[in-house]
């Protein structure tokens, strides 16, 4: 199953001015911002509905027009295998397995670049998502 998928936008106030709008009607809007003191510069906002979102972009041009895509893991085990199968496979490390409090204190996920350079997550979120998340 997806758990979320991101992109990067040229100019994230004018994407959220768009969103913001395009998406009221189905009761979607912005649940988290992880702002630069998180993430070393950048942007990125988290829309979705009942405290857990889906639907990500953010202001990180140095990865182009690449697409982030999570899928959801059972345990943090199957975490830890994606990751290790994905890197065998040929893909490129992008973030060991481990914690990401700055999501949420029970994210756990690990990422890798895709043969294209897309941005593969595998997630685990030990529960039920934070409100607020």
């Amino acid at each position: 199953m997806i758990d979320h998928v991101g992109f990067n936008v040229k100019d994230v106030h004018a994407s959220k001015a768009f969103y913001d709008r395009a998406l009221a009607p189905l009761a979607i809007g912005v649940i988290v911002t992880v702002g630069p003191d998180q993430t070393g510069g950048r942007t990125y906002l988290g829309y979705g509905k009942d405290g857990k979102p889906f639907f990500w972009f953010g202001d990180d041009p140095e990865l182009g027009n690449k697409l982030h895509v999570a899928f959801a893991a059972g345990t943090r085990a199957e975490v830890d295998a994606f990751h290790a199968a994905a890197v065998a496979a040929g893909g490129r490390d992008n973030g060991a397995p481990g914690l990401r409090p700055h999501y949420h204190p029970n994210y756990y996920g690990a990422f890798v670049v895709d043969p294209d350079g897309h941005n593969i997550e595998a997630v685990h979120h030990g529960g039920e998502p934070q409100v607020g998340y």
